[in-house]
């Protein structure tokens, strides 16, 4: 991919380079809590360059993928934790565009054998790659992760690494991803400061935005299965006219059409029938038994509220969606 003089990309490069070869504790967050998994031990060092702000890495996602895609391996951290989960060799594939991180991996995989006995590095294939050209087949794999890493982008090469990451899944494949969105749009002059951007701060859209990139991208079906605060661009230090929060998100995107109608997206709403029947059919494929909160995407809901049917109740998102529902 080639780049314009100025890139901001270079900088993201430069950011990076330096918290491959030193930890940054201010990078992303660093202090969140890292699930254990038993007979997994995780380097220390690694830990120190957990650069991100979730967790991309769920069983739930995993249980039939043969192949997973990891883009922007940083210190390996989650490329280890989807290894314990395949468990073959080149199972997992993991890129990244700056030298540093990709040495720093394959020095703590290598380290992450010596301290796991069911652990091969061969299990994990490293690739120079770039987000925007991706270094693999058209439908090559069953999930593409990746962590705080493609709010960096601008909404132009955004669209290009969602683009890139559709085609490289096979139909029904799942794109994991944990990223910063902003609670209103970000102001020109942080958006364009190139290392404000690199460290994760500035170059956040805002969900609806964000989600809408993901559908236009080709995701017929998106769940947001967690939603938390990140970090806050106070007034006074940023130039604001009030406080933006930030907060990151844990979605999966599903590389199925999207549909006429406009695409499926679950953010943990529910609807629950309370009628005198046992259950209630809205004749589009929605069988709600009496009682029982069932989820749906929020077009059902929309759709369902519109009926105005008084045995009805339709929750609000929670952010938090477990799986459970239909559209």
């Amino acid at each position: 991919m080639i780049r314009s003089m100025g890139d901001y990309r270079d900088v993201v490069e430069e950011v990076y380079a330096e918290a491959a070869d030193v930890p940054q504790g201010a990078l992303c967050c660093t202090q969140s809590p890292v699930w254990e998994l038993p007979g997994l031990h995780v380097p220390k060092a690694m830990l120190e360059r957990n650069y991100g702000c979730g967790s991309t890495v769920h069983p739930r996602d995993l249980a039939h993928a043969e192949r997973v895609l990891y883009v922007g391996v940083g210190a390996g951290m989650e490329a280890l934790q989807l290894a314990y989960f395949l468990r073959r060799p080149g199972g997992v594939v993991a890129i990244d565009t700056n030298a540093s991180m990709l040495r720093i991996a394959r020095e703590l995989l290598d380290q992450a054998a010596a301290e796991n006995e069911w652990f091969d590095p061969a299990m994990v294939e490293l690739r120079e790659g770039d987000a925007l050209e991706l270094p693999l087949d058209d439908g090559s794999v069953d999930v593409v992760g990746q962590n705080c890493l493609f709010n960096i982008f601008t909404r132009d090469h955004l669209l290009q690494a969602l683009r890139e990451t559709r085609r490289v899944l096979k139909p029904g494949g799942r794109f994991v991803l944990s990223d910063p969105v902003a609670s209103r749009p970000v102001p020109a002059h942080l958006a364009d400061d190139p290392r404000l951007r690199a460290q994760c701060l500035s170059g956040a859209l805002p969900l609806d935005e964000y989600l809408a990139c993901i559908v236009e991208a080709g995701f017929g079906t998106l769940e947001v299965r967690a939603r938390r605060p990140y970090r806050v661009l106070d007034a006074r230090r940023y130039d604001l006219d009030a406080d933006l929060l930030l907060e990151s998100v844990e979605l999966v995107a599903y590389a199925d059409p999207v549909p006429a109608d406009g695409p499926c997206i679950f953010t943990g709403r529910a609807a629950i029938y309370v009628g005198d029947d046992d259950s209630f059919d809205d004749g589009k494929g929605h069988l709600l038994m009496r009682d029982l909160p069932m989820g749906v995407c929020d077009k059902t809901a929309e759709a369902l509220s519109a009926l105005g049917r008084e045995d009805l109740t339709i929750t609000a998102s929670t952010w938090h969606y477990a799986g459970d529902g239909c559209c």
